[in-house]
């Protein structure tokens, strides 16, 4: 018969945390301990218009189902009994270090998020020695972003090709005045993706208070405070707009952009060049004889072409045919370090995050940004350990099995 007692106070007290009932922003964010926990902060911090805007995608949203569902349909193949004391997420990239294989993808209308913006993104990937990307459509102006990052900030900047090639080159050289690196070319909008609930929210910039989305605003005074009460929301590298993202799209950018652009682009920009939006082997292959320094394998996020190519799926085969001509660089999808790690093993250089970046940007301004690179970071070293490998140059494609979900039909 086991004997029983009654326990004593002194031996109670270890094992009885209380917390206080209303814990602060600081608290929720350590708490959290993956991409999605971050992304429900975001969606309780958030109006709907502006989270709709960074959460949605184009049309029934099945480019980016998909390109989640790839990652989660990879098996891991690990080896055992590894010195995996030590494991260095560290890469090379278009001939720098980056202290993570990952960096901050662009995105627009940042500060529409949250107030604190692109210099969130650009500080905290400053901190964490990771490459920052802002966009033609950001909200930051490109200066402001050089000054604000840090002294050891790698920053890269994104062009959308304009009708108005002369406005393009403007910005161009801005970017390389102001020390940008790598000018990263997006070649998959020549009109506007049919993203549902932007239109469905009438989304414009600024954002409009609709009836329903001024009950919304009672449930975030904070958000609203902080918004009424800076810097009017405005795109930094363009005139002022007022209407809708399609509005926007289809006035500014280019249907008529070709190869030979991209030519014109190769011989004014001197720094790195990275071509994003690429969806084909046979495209990858014909960039790789332009003389560009890598590609971005990206359906942007899902927000443009419903159905579109999965970048993990295509990244084998762009690795077989191209990738000792060029840098192959992955996003979309990307919601976890394993992730990550799963795209350097079958043969991407790098990889970019933007929701995983947005998430945390609106759960907590620019610690929730810090937070999303702690996650991501403790992520990717952990698989690593548990794959047996101490650096990602050990990674390689027998760490990985692509299960099948989809088999394109012959």
């Amino acid at each position: 018969m086991t004997e029983r007692r009654l326990p004593r106070p002194r031996e109670l007290a270890p094992l009885v945390k209380f917390e206080r009932p209303f814990g602060g922003r600081s608290r929720k964010l350590a708490r959290a301990q993956t991409i999605w926990e971050l992304r429900e902060l975001a969606r309780k911090r958030t109006p709907k218009v502006a989270f709709d805007y960074a959460d949605g995608a184009a049309d029934a949203e099945l480019s980016l189902a998909r390109a989640r569902e790839a990652f989660s349909d990879i098996e891991f193949q690990p080896a055992i009994l590894r010195n995996v004391a030590d494991a260095d997420p560290s890469v090379q990239v278009l001939g720098r270090t980056s202290a993570l294989p990952f960096g901050i993808a662009p995105t627009g209308f940042t500060r529409m998020l949250h107030t604190a913006g692109e210099l969130a993104g650009a500080r905290a990937a400053e901190r964490a020695g990771i490459p920052f990307t802002l966009s033609t459509m950001g909200t930051t102006a490109i200066e402001d972003v050089a000054a604000g990052a840090g002294a050891n900030a790698r920053n890269w900047f994104q062009l959308y090709m304009w009708t108005d090639r002369d406005r393009s080159l403007a910005l161009v050289e801005r970017a390389g005045k102001a020390g940008f690196d790598t000018l990263v070319v997006t070649v998959d909008v020549p009109v506007a993706g049919n993203r549902m609930r932007d239109v469905r929210n009438g989304m414009t910039i600024p954002p409009s208070i609709t009836l329903t989305g001024a009950f919304d605003a009672l449930r975030k005074p904070w958000w609203w405070w902080d918004f009424l009460t800076t810097e009017p929301l405005a795109f930094a590298s363009l005139d002022r707009w007022s209407g809708t993202v399609a509005d926007l799209i289809g006035a500014m950018f280019d249907p008529t952009v070709t190869f030979d652009d991209l030519a014109w682009i190769r011989e004014t920009w001197p720094g790195k060049l990275l071509v994003k939006g690429v969806q084909t082997v046979d495209d990858a292959k014909r960039l790789a004889g332009l003389g560009v320094d890598g590609v971005v394998l990206s359906n942007h996020g899902g927000r443009q072409l419903d159905r579109a190519p999965v970048p993990l799926h295509l990244l084998p085969g762009v690795v077989r045919e191209v990738g000792d001509d060029l840098e192959i660089h992955l996003d979309t999808g990307i919601m976890h370090g394993a992730d990550i790690v799963a795209a350097l093993a079958l043969g991407a250089r790098f990889t970019l995050i933007g929701r995983a970046y947005l998430y945390g940007l609106m759960a907590g301004g620019e610690a929730g940004v810090d937070r999303t690179i702690e996650i991501l970071r403790t992520q990717i070293v952990r698989t690593m350990k548990l794959l047996g490998v101490g650096s990602v140059e050990e990674l390689e494609p027998a760490h990985v099995r692509l299960l099948e979900r989809y088999r394109a039909r012959e």
